[in-house]
Parts: C-alpha cells; sequence; structure tokens
C-alpha cells in the first residue's frame, strides 16, 4: 500500500543517496541500499548476467543476509519504474518482516513513494 509522501528522516535519505550513487558510479538501471538492524547499510546495482538476473534491492538483500543480518529497518530503490516491483516488495518482507518500508525513488533521488512492504 503507498504510504503518504513526507519529509525523510536523514537515515532514510541517506540510504536513497547510496542507491543513487551506487546506480551512477556502475552505470546500471537500478540501485538499492538497505539498512539492517543494527544500522549498517548495504548497497547494489542489479545483476544482467546470462546465467542469473537480480534486481537492485533483491541484490542488496542478499548482501545484507550474507553478512549477517536478521532483519531490515528499510530499503530503498532509485529506479525509472513508476511503481514497486512486487519481486522487491516480497525480498524486503523476507529479511525485514512485514511493514518495513521500500522507498521509491527517481533518478534525481527524488521520493516517489514510500511502500510498505
Amino acid at each position: 500500500m503507498l504510504g503518504p509522501m513526507t519529509e525523510l528522516d536523514p537515515e532514510d535519505q541517506k540510504i536513497i543517496t547510496l542507491a543513487r550513487s551506487i546506480r551512477a558510479r556502475n552505470g546500471v538501471a537500478e540501485g538499492a541500499a538497505v539498512r539492517d538492524e543494527t544500522g549498517r547499510t548495504y548497497v547494489a546495482g542489479a545483476v544482467v548476467l546470462p546465467s542469473l538476473t537480480l534486481t537492485a534491492v533483491q541484490a542488496a538483500v542478499a548482501q545484507a543476509k550474507a553478512a549477517g543480518a536478521t532483519g531490515l529497518e528499510a530499503a530503498a530503490v532509485v529506479t525509472e519504474a513508476g511503481e514497486p516491483n512486487p519481486v522487491d516488495l516480497a525480498v524486503v518482507r523476507d529479511l525485514g518482516g512485514s511493514g518495513t518500508p521500500l522507498l521509491l525513488a527517481g533518478l534525481d533521488g527524488a521520493l516517489r513513494s514510500r511502500v510498505e512492504a
């Protein structure tokens, strides 16, 4: 469900900025960042290989889980897409639980929506 657009707290703005920078640095279609239950952040770009395709959010959540994260506080994705990817919502819910926010931002870093996974 789409949440109201409100002013972001600094920690949420940080993960949007990180997602935007990984996207630009790696020249990928989308970038993502997640914040785990301890406040650590993980960033990733979309992965497109002949044998493996991951959204940026999937890749960032995989990094967090591989590093030992047991939960998520929030996730952000910078993309041209106008709506959140259902796969992204599912993977955020898998590690973060129901109600974990996914922040969807445009390429300029402006928040488009906040969706509870």
